[in-house]
């Protein structure tokens, strides 16, 4: 398939499948998944979990220190999906280093906050949700073995006004996926398949409730394939009953070339994104097909902190979001100077990103600080920067802007003009909120000098399934929840409207996930 077209079977698959596939009729809802007469169970469980990231996870623990038979399908070779490759990052408003440190949260500024990057259209109830009940999320969390940066001030993310983000001690989601998978599979009746990946829904008769799937076991994702769900063919197929129903915590689709540029045409079909090679749309495509409601699609959000010097993810988020954007400057190659607001919201940085990148699309702007403008718990992400070379060290300001083609004098004055605005305790031109206090300058003009080139990657998608507080799958049809279905994490949409911000997906998915384990 070219990068331009697609046959009209994917046509098919994708185009019709957009925002008003809660608008199917009854009858077409039927005929996409099969129903219980259909088929034929080979194994019962109570609870089936599609995903194994922190929703999938967190869903599995609660339903089964209950006392119910989970099984968990998980389609890659590995547990975690974006999970485990997430910066580890967790939002907890109220939590006891805020008060250690005097920081004054509240339940007003956690959502304001979220609204302000959402740009208003984040549904307040599930924000609510995830704040009431975040700190208890993250002490359960320690419950299952995940280890955090404690006893220090928490970091500051961009887009929140106050530092409320605590993070793992490897800076990594894997340091929360981890230990969660190895509680669950240690719970009496909890069963983890890798490589078993969700195909469909299975239906009631009259086709109004979920009361199992179809999958594969011995499944091999290929990355290769436009379309995996109706390209590869390989594994056993199976037939899993769930008898007090489905979570889906499948992710989003940051990396589905196909329908990611359908729901926004900026996106390049080959553009990089930072999510983990499985993050497709196919499970939330089949939930549409039984009518569950879709919110907020078309909203993707890019990552403003990503580099072009790196595949996926990578170390330059860590570098940049908890160093050169926090007290350093992001400058436009071109004339050398500041251009926004190094800790605004993820959607305010990248469109000011792209603003630079659609009238020269190899300008890509630099990220600049010096030591001081790294936090201390970064240093060793510093060395592993600069050995991938997707951070560069320079000794002199000079050397830096002939590296990057700067002009040079432009870009003394702009940092200048940055530190003597910071001294001074005056609000700089962007308003950059942690400019406050500061005891020296945000860069040391000894240097030496760090940079890093900034490109803006595809990296959580917005939209997905509503579900209500109890996460409970809503029908486009009918307005109410569909029995048996329940969804956390990504694969929903709503809570974050335009824009998410840094840190709360972890509360956002640990959150939910919890709740859909409780409520189902």
């Amino acid at each position: 398939m070219s990068q331009e077209t697609m046959s009209r079977r994917d046509a098919l698959k994708f185009g019709v499948l957009g925002a008003g596939a809660a608008m199917l009729t009854a009858s077409q809802a039927m005929a996409a998944a099969p129903m219980e007469k259909d088929v034929k169970f080979d194994e019962e469980y109570d609870v089936i979990v599609i995903g194994s990231g922190f929703a999938g996870l967190a869903a599995a623990a609660k339903a089964a220190e209950r006392g119910l038979k989970v099984l968990i399908l998980e389609k890659m070779g590995r547990v975690g999906g974006n999970s485990v490759i997430n910066g580890g990052a967790f939002a907890v408003p109220m939590n006891p280093d805020q008060a250690a440190f005097g920081i004054k949260d509240s339940k007003e500024l956690f959502i304001n906050d979220a609204l302000k990057a959402g740009l208003g259209i984040n549904h307040v109830e599930m924000l609510e949700t995830i704040f009431a009940r975040a700190l208890e999320t993250f002490d359960f969390t320690v419950k299952c073995g995940a280890k955090y940066q404690t006893g220090k001030k928490p970091t500051w993310f961009g887009g929140h006004s106050v530092n409320r983000t605590i993070v793992t001690e490897n800076m990594s989601g894997s340091a929360i996926i981890q230990p969660m998978a190895a509680f669950v599979e240690k719970l009496p009746g909890c069963k983890l398949l890798t490589r078993a990946k969700f195909d469909d829904f299975v239906m009631s008769n009259d086709g109004t409730s979920v009361l199992g799937v179809t999958a594969r076991i011995n499944y091999r994702f290929d990355k290769k394939l436009i379309s995996d769900d109706m390209e590869n063919t390989s594994g056993e197929k199976k037939v899993f009953r769930a008898k007090k129903g489905v979570i889906l915590a499948s992710g989003g689709f940051s990396m589905d070339k196909i329908y990611r540029k359908m729901q926004d045409p900026r996106i390049a079909y080959d553009q990089d994104a930072t999510n983990h090679d499985g993050a497709t749309a196919g499970a939330l495509l089949k939930a549409f097909q039984i009518g569950a409601l879709p919110i907020h699609i078309d909203w993707i959000q890019q990552g403003p902190w990503a580099s072009p010097d790196e595949r996926g993810f990578g170390v330059a988020p860590l570098l940049t979001q908890q160093g050169l954007f926090v007290h350093g400057v992001a400058v436009d190659v071109r004339n050398g100077k500041r251009f926004m607001n190094e800790m605004a919201d993820r959607k305010t940085r990248a469109d000011a990103e792209y603003v630079i990148l659609r009238e020269a699309p190899k300008a890509f702007p630099v990220a600049i600080g010096t030591y001081n403008t790294f936090e201390e718990q970064i240093y060793a992400a510093v060395e592993k920067g600069l050995q991938s070379g997707v951070m560069k060290k320079f000794d002199t300001l000079d050397a830096l802007a002939a590296n990057y083609k700067i002009p040079a004098d432009a870009l003394k004055e702009t940092i200048k003009v940055y530190n003597e605005t910071a001294l001074a305790g005056k609000e700089d031109q962007f308003k950059k909120q942690t400019l406050k206090d500061l005891k020296a300058a945000p860069i040391d003009m000894k240097g030496p000098f760090y940079a890093i080139r900034l490109m803006p990657k595809p990296h959580h998608t917005m939209g997905g399934l509503k579900i209500d507080t109890k996460a409970r799958v809503i029908s486009g049809n009918t307005g109410k929840p569909i029995p048996g279905l329940f969804a956390a994490g990504e694969v929903t949409g709503g809570t974050h409207g335009a824009s998410r911000l840094g840190s709360y997906a972890i509360s956002d998915c640990l959150v939910f996930g919890m709740i859909a384990g409780e409520t189902i």
